[in-house]
């Protein structure tokens, strides 16, 4: 059995009345005792599952499951976008504010419905990581650089960057890589993934290792996107295993775990709509679509082309 938080309540069978009616309350959740409270409905209005978000009529399809926030590459994206509905760019190179950078960011200017940009997933700040994992390098000064541009030519928009575990599962790290202060990104995705075949099944406790990881970085709540993990098979390696694809059962118990820990982020994430190695994803997965339809309650204007 999970760490799922439960209702907590008396059977009114037997009781006198007046504590027939308090234990109504309990189970509606109306009343609760803290420590062990049933997860909120989702207090954020921002939902993103970013990857094969438009059909080729321009169809944003993660709509049908109630997401909002659209994962937008190029300013063409934006002609489907109904008042609304929200987007946020992919960028992804991390040079700092060179040529090619102000250039691909002008492109935007003037654009309607923008939450922010995406800058980097899994950036790694190591000086060797130009060698090593050049296609994630990412020195913190070219990252608050680019920061600081967004932050002054688009008003409001955030600048949103996925965390890289520099640890393990058991013991993940985000120590001494980017955290508000130094790279003055404004939100920050924990990719904690917490189903595996190497652990059996899910291992929830992943998920608060990753919140913890982060707080003790510098990064605290106000700043963290949760990240729902709706992939698994293909070829995505975890540890000396593989990612499962969560159940409905496994999903809900992710969403409460979220829940309970960052219970009013800017926006959320489930991670991922599409497929990108040959794993199975949230499009291929109506009970799951079923899932985050009901969860993502803030009605999703259709985007059209």
């Amino acid at each position: 059995m999970t760490r799922a938080t439960q209702m907590v309540g008396w059977p009114a069978r037997g009781l006198p009345s007046r504590w027939g009616r308090i234990a109504a309350l309990l189970v509606l959740g109306l009343w609760l005792v803290p420590g062990r409270t049933a997860a909120a409905p989702p207090r954020t209005t921002l939902h993103y599952a970013p990857n094969h978000n438009f059909a080729l009529d321009g169809t944003f399809l993660p709509a049908k499951a109630g997401f909002n926030l659209a994962d937008v590459s190029g300013p063409n994206d934006f002609r489907h976008l109904r008042p609304g509905n929200s987007a946020l760019i992919w960028i992804g190179r991390c040079n700092g504010v060179d040529e090619s950078f102000v250039r691909l960011m002008q492109t935007f200017s003037g654009v309607t419905n923008l939450f922010g940009f995406m800058l980097m997933d899994d950036p790694d700040p190591r000086l060797l990581a130009k060698v090593s994992n050049p296609s994630h390098a990412c020195p913190v000064d070219n990252l608050r650089a680019e920061v600081d541009w967004i932050h002054a030519h688009f008003a409001g928009a955030k600048a949103v960057i996925v965390l890289m575990n520099m640890g393990s599962a058991s013991q993940p790290s985000f120590k001494d890589t980017y955290e508000p202060s130094n790279s003055h990104v404004d939100l920050f995705g924990l990719a904690a993934y917490p189903c595996r075949t190497d652990l059996g099944g899910c291992d929830y406790d992943i998920i608060d290792r990753y919140v913890g990881a982060a707080s003790e970085a510098g990064i605290s709540s106000d700043h963290v996107v949760p990240i729902y993990q709706t992939f698994g098979e293909g070829d995505w390696v975890a540890g000396t295993g593989r990612y499962i694809m969560p159940d409905a059962t496994q999903e809900t118990a992710i969403l409460s775990r979220w829940h309970q820990l960052v219970p009013a982020p800017d926006m959320d994430m489930a991670y991922s709509w599409g497929s990108q190695r040959g794993d199975r994803a949230l499009e291929n997965s109506a009970e799951l679509q079923a899932i985050f339809a009901k969860h993502n309650t803030t009605t999703a204007n259709e985007l059209v082309p």
